[in-house]
């Protein structure tokens, strides 16, 4: 591990606060599973990968890229780390220690966002659990229940959204809502419409928006902590407040231009 830069910053209310930026090598650690946990990382180039031991063999749990962060839980928890990381390519990060944490998560509402998302994850899947011990029915076969979420062949629509840089079509979910954004390595949240392969600069928040149906009537919402903006046919979409919009219209999350047909 390298430091690469150390700065600081400060407001009437608080103390100087500082943070370190620090770079990996590709195969080196972080941290490994059973250490102290007094640090968490936000990803600012390269990847880094989680690993555990499971049934004796070191297994890939997921990949993080940059702007996502990991490493809260064991500092909000003080307890040893559940997991190890290491990079998988040369790998920059910001890294928080507990003095600096509150201040982060003031600066960045969409990290803070996502840490709550990725707990209440978290809750459904031991209240999940906890059901199926005591012979309550779930309604998920009993593999999924407490796992991480699996890309499955979702039932879609006919509506759909077109790239319009490369053509490439998604389908709107055959429910009533559809969500857009990226896929979260850190929540585990797939959205219904995962704009990764066509937002190569990463501009769209992971969970960024949502579409929905309304009998024949569609409504676009900006999700909260989403950064780069939402807009239809160039108007800027408040966050949270539902915006109807029509077939043809152009919808656009942040870099990426999208219209809206079937």
């Amino acid at each position: 591990m390298k430091t690469v830069f150390k700065t600081g910053n400060s407001n009437a209310r608080s103390h100087s606060t500082e943070q370190f930026t620090v770079e990996f090598a590709a195969g080196e650690f972080l941290f490994r599973e059973g250490d102290l946990g007094t640090e968490m990382y936000i990803l600012q180039e390269g990847q880094i990968e989680v690993l555990k031991v499971l049934d004796g063999q070191e297994t890939q749990l997921a990949v993080f890229e940059k702007g996502d962060f990991f490493g809260e839980m064991a500092l909000l928890e003080d307890l040893p780390r559940t997991a190890s990381a290491r990079a998988l390519t040369e790998s920059r990060c910001i890294q928080i220690n507990g003095s600096t944490f509150d201040q982060m998560l003031r600066n960045n509402p969409e990290i803070a966002v996502r840490m709550m998302r990725k707990l209440s994850r978290r809750l459904r899947e031991t209240d999940d659990l906890l059901q199926t011990m005591h012979g309550v029915q779930d309604d998920r076969p009993l593999e999924l229940v407490g796992s991480l979420p699996q890309v499955d062949a979702r039932k879609t629509a006919r509506q759909k959204l077109v790239h319009e840089d490369t053509g490439i079509e998604f389908h709107l979910s055959a429910g009533s809502e559809s969500t857009i954004g990226r896929h979260d390595p850190v929540t585990g949240i797939h959205p219904d419409i995962d704009l990764s392969e066509v937002d190569t600069q990463r501009s769209t928040s992971r969970r960024h928006a949502k579409i929905y149906r309304r009998g024949a009537k569609y409504f676009l919402t900006e999700e909260i902590g989403t950064t780069n903006g939402t807009f239809v046919n160039g108007s800027k979409l408040e966050t949270g407040v539902p915006f109807e919009f029509a077939l043809g219209d152009e919808l656009q999350f942040g870099l990426v231009r999208m219209r809206f047909g079937e």
